[in-house]
């Protein structure tokens, strides 16, 4: 046998032997399937000074982590999304002396910018509805706890604040499409938000 063919043969008896080197495949996230279309119902319960409307699928309660007795936090609620695990929180003060307005938006200010260390930015964007309900809708950047923050008022006696949470660990990349899905879910829930007595001629 030539010497050539030998050495070939060799060649590639020596390359077959070889370890198979395995490339790992690229980190992926986890893939989440938002609801087809967003579909919304009324959020009125007798009481309460608000009304919007608000994902069919929500699941409603009252936010009871600072106590079922307080009377200041009786019209705080959670809206729970299930198949998303986002939960966007509504707080209610009603304006007085005592906590005027521009406290209540300073407080507000605040508890968005609480989450500046992990934000690549924040944006603020004010917004007036129909109703006459004027308010800022913050967009926080970044692996940040609440990616949209906002606070609503009538500038007299109303004042609502609200933000978007996950129960899981904050990742903007692998939670971006739900909070872009849900985004539109907070657009229309401001777009619709009125106060009862002013909703229907409704009095508290």
């Amino acid at each position: 046998m030539p010497r050539y063919i030998i050495a070939a043969f060799l060649i590639l008896s020596f390359a077959s032997c070889r370890p198979e080197v395995y490339t790992p495949k690229p980190a992926g996230y986890f893939r989440v399937d938002t609801p087809a279309t967003h579909r919304y119902k009324e959020f009125f319960y007798p009481g309460y000074p608000y009304t919007f409307e608000y994902p069919a699928n929500g699941i409603v309660s009252r936010d009871t982590i600072f106590g079922k007795h307080q009377q200041d936090n009786r019209y705080w609620i959670n809206i729970q999304v299930p198949g998303l695990e986002g939960i966007i929180n509504i707080t209610y003060k009603e304006i007085t002396k005592e906590q005027p307005l521009h406290k209540l938006m300073e407080d507000a200010w605040g508890l968005s910018y609480f989450h500046h260390e992990k934000a690549e930015f924040i944006n603020e964007q004010a917004f007036t509805n129909p109703f006459g309900v004027e308010g800022m809708l913050y967009t926080i950047g970044g692996n940040s706890a609440s990616r949209y923050q906002f606070a609503a008022s009538d500038s007299v006696k109303h004042f609502l604040r609200g933000a978007l949470y996950f129960d899981v660990t904050p990742n903007a990349d692998s939670l971006k499409p739900i909070t872009d899905f849900m985004l539109q879910d907070i657009q229309h829930l401001l777009l619709t938000l009125q106060w009862t007595e002013t909703a229907n001629g409704i009095k508290n």
